[in-house]
């Protein structure tokens, strides 16, 4: 057997906590919303996709921000994204040092989870 690829990422959200999630991944990430299929719906949350990458946010009851734990994005333009995600007064912490062919970023979204951003140099 052998991993190909990640279909998708999964990070939680607060119950009920849909619109904030749409304003910061579709309005200041640039994602683009997708329809869930109709027997998960249901259950809350949204569906996000940006050329390859597909990320979906999913309802916790029992909601805790992921602080350590942390999808990487590549991005390209680290700058843009980091300035557009400071004008939206979101958390932002550009102090991470580069990795070996990368800058790179934290932003929080606004639920607390952790997203990292990178560039390649």
């Amino acid at each position: 057997m052998t991993i190909l690829a990640i279909d998708h990422v999964q990070l939680a959200m607060p119950v009920g906590k849909e619109t904030e999630a749409r304003d910061f991944y579709v309005n200041v990430l640039g994602f683009v919303e997708v329809p869930k299929p109709p027997e998960l719906s249901s259950r809350g949350g949204v569906w996000f996709e940006s050329n390859h990458v597909k990320l979906h946010l999913g309802v916790d009851p029992d909601f805790h921000p992921a602080h350590k734990a942390h999808p990487a994005f590549l991005v390209d333009d680290l700058d843009a994204v980091v300035a557009r995600v400071e004008q939206t007064h979101y958390k932002t912490d550009t102090s991470q040092p580069p990795l070996d062919g990368y800058k790179r970023a934290h932003i929080l979204d606004p639920f607390g989870n952790r997203i990292e951003l990178m560039e390649k140099l």
